[in-house]
């Protein structure tokens, strides 16, 4: 079994109870994203591929804060795989940069395979899979809709955004919204803006319908 091969099995195993919105089909559909992105770009499509498959192998939301877990996690798979230490290395980096973490996070490390990943795991946080994603989330934290009366915090520092216990719906201000202009490449924008009308949309008709008009 190729290297690619064995990273999806392995995927598919430890995220097997994962919560529903950072389960196997989200690294899927990132997978799928970033090989789109990918087709346009100059780029390493193997660290790509590693990257959109192992960047939530542990993801810290789950592991109580701790961004430590995953890139150990997948070091140890990858070198379980006689990957070589440059590909690893590029993957580690990948996950340790990827998450948006209040968006006034500078990145360490910059490359284009981190670009295409970054767009594509971004992209599954816009548009009707995005809206999904954040209410399921929501519900398994057990936060309210929404809430005139609170306010969405933006320019949060990462721990705020870490520790952040605001409503569903103030999310879509506090990240979602945010995600169409930090995008990297020239596809990742074009779908993001697809995406994001999709979301405007969605907040309209929420409003209308939560004031009793629609």
């Amino acid at each position: 079994m190729g290297l690619i091969d064995s990273t999806i099995l392995f995927v598919k195993q430890q995220l097997e109870n994962a919560e529903g919105g950072h389960d196997w089909f989200h690294i899927e559909r990132v997978y799928k994203n970033a090989l789109l992105i990918a087709d346009g770009e100059e780029c390493d499509l193997t660290v790509v591929k590693l990257g959109a498959l192992l960047h939530d192998i542990a993801d810290s939301k789950f592991h109580n804060g701790d961004e430590s877990v995953g890139p150990k996690t997948a070091r140890a798979f990858l070198e379980s795989q006689n990957a070589s230490e440059e590909v690893i290395q590029h993957v580690i980096a990948i996950i340790e940069n990827i998450s948006f973490k209040g968006g006034n996070f500078e990145k360490e490390f910059h490359s284009k395979e981190l670009e295409i990943v970054q767009d594509a795991d971004r992209l599954d946080a816009l548009g009707a899979i995005g809206i999904a994603r954040a209410f399921n989330y929501g519900g398994f934290k057990n936060r309210t809709l929404y809430n005139p009366a609170i306010q969405p915090k933006l320019n949060m520092s990462k721990e705020e955004y870490k520790n952040s216990n605001g409503t569903t719906l103030n999310h879509f201000y506090e990240k979602l919204l945010l995600l169409k202009d930090k995008m990297n490449t020239e596809t990742g924008k074009k779908i993001a803006l697809e995406r994001h009308n999709y979301m405007q949309n969605f907040l309209s008709q929420f409003y209308a319908e939560w004031d009793g008009e629609k």
